[in-house]
Parts: C-alpha cells; structure tokens; sequence
C-alpha cells in the first residue's frame, strides 16, 4: 500500500473518530435508544467511492474499535454489526449508482446499518418483540442517510481532483 493512500486512510479514520466522539456528546434527536444522526457515516461513504470499498471497510471497522474503546466497549458488537451491514450495502451501491446518487447511497447505508443493529439487538436481548422499533428506525434511518449521504456527495463532486492525487 503506498505512503500516500495509508495516510489518507489514517486521516479519515481520525476524522471519522473525531465525528463520531463528538456526536456522542449530543443529546439525542428522538427518544429511541440508539438513533443517533450518523454524520461519522459521512467519511464512510466518502470513502467507498474516493478510496474503494476495501480502504472504506477498513476505515469504518477502525472507527468502530476505536470509538469503542474511547467510549463505550459493550456497543461494539452493536456498531459492528450495523456497520458490517452498513459497508455492504453500500459497496453494492456503488455498483449501481452514479457519484451524483450518493443520497441514495447514504440512506441505503443507514436503512442496513438499522436492521444490522436490531439483528444484534434481538440476538443478545432475546427478545424478538423490540422488532416494533424498525419501521420508526428505519424511517428516521432515511433521513439521516440522506442527509449523510448528500455530505458525501458533495465531498466526492467538490474534491474530485484533489482525491485522487492523495489516495493513489
């Protein structure tokens, strides 16, 4: 892996951790445990498309462990599971969507991130019945995906150039 990609990836991921630590801080948005906005989400979709979908999943999974660590060790099974379902679907996105549709990216991400999570939710509770709290999850998921993705989007469209002297 060359210099320049390494230290781009490292970058990210410290930006990603930054995001993700300050909006820990925040008081959350609606009264549902584990909706949080996501912006950290912003530098994950980013990433897919300016670095490629391997760089993006190391990127993620870094953030992941390491907010853990920093803040909370019991989530990590949570993130990661979302995340895991998160990185999937948006590398598959990527397949078929065009750098103008990152929105679309960005609320797919969000949608699997939710269920990967309510999966994880559902194997450790042992209670299938938290399943009632997917539709409002997911609708609220849209939204910040959307609003997450069209960040990346502009990142991706704004810093065509410039990405692609540092990441290769």
């Amino acid at each position: 892996m060359k210099t320049k990609k390494l230290t781009t990836m490292a970058l990210l991921t410290a930006i990603a951790l930054t995001i993700f630590m300050v909006e820990a801080q925040i008081p959350p948005i609606v009264p549902l445990p584990g909706v949080k906005i996501g912006l950290s989400n912003i530098v994950t979709v980013f990433a897919v498309w300016a670095l490629g979908p391997g760089e993006a999943a190391a990127i993620l999974f870094c953030r992941i462990f390491l907010g853990a660590v920093f803040g909370n060790f019991g989530t990590i099974f949570y993130s990661a599971g979302g995340g895991a379902c998160a990185i999937g679907v948006t590398i598959l996105a990527r397949k078929i969507l065009k750098k103008n549709q990152l929105w679309a990216a960005g609320s797919l991400g969000a949608v699997a991130h939710s269920v990967g999570q309510m999966a994880v939710a559902m194997v450790f509770t042992g209670t299938p019945s938290i399943i009632v709290y997917l539709p409002a999850l997911v609708a609220i998921s849209v939204v910040t995906g959307f609003c997450t993705g069209l960040a990346a989007q502009f990142l991706v469209n704004r810093g065509n150039l410039s990405w692609k002297t540092t990441s290769k």
